[in-house]
């Protein structure tokens, strides 16, 4: 007879850099995980926590999805053919999910935007989502329903 093994504990997420601007500039109509084609040099940068994706964005090129603007800090012990800080990388995703996206992004007022860049199970993974941007108003609404919530926390909090 065999054994049962204890199912697998699933391993934290281990975040490396997030956009948090994001939300505030977007609203996210769907999310998906992507893994990152990287050197090994790039690698070792990211696990010491040295990447921004501040202002980096995704796009479809040939059927492939292409991650643009994300900095990621050369790394110190490494020698002198280090990747260039910025560069496009490639993401990988199933076709099936490439086609929702070219979907999407293909309607007006449509962009790709990464959310998060963080290590699962070892390997290095960018959080993306289908979004489309806030106007003034839109915004203004957001601060002013999280001003109300933050005072009726401080209301109950004072009972």
């Amino acid at each position: 007879m065999s054994e049962k093994r204890p199912p697998a504990q699933e391993k934290p997420r281990i975040s490396v850099a997030r956009n948090p601007r994001a939300s505030y500039d977007y609203h996210f109509l769907d999310q998906w995980e992507a893994g990152i084609v990287l050197t090994g040099t790039e690698v070792k940068s990211l696990r010491n926590g040295k990447a921004s994706i501040k202002e980096a964005y995704a796009l479809v090129r040939n059927g492939e999805v292409w991650l643009e603007g994300m900095h990621i800090t050369p790394y110190e012990q490494g020698n002198r053919w280090n990747p260039a800080p910025v560069r496009t990388r490639k993401l990988l995703m199933h076709k099936r999910e490439i086609m929702r996206l070219v979907g999407g992004v293909e309607q007006k007022g449509f962009t790709i935007v990464p959310l998060e860049l963080y290590f699962s199970k070892g390997k290095a993974k960018v959080a993306l989502a289908l979004a489309k941007g806030k106007k003034t108003h839109d915004r203004r609404e957001d601060i002013k329903r999280r001003m109300a919530e933050r005072e009726m926390s401080r209301a109950l909090k004072v009972r």
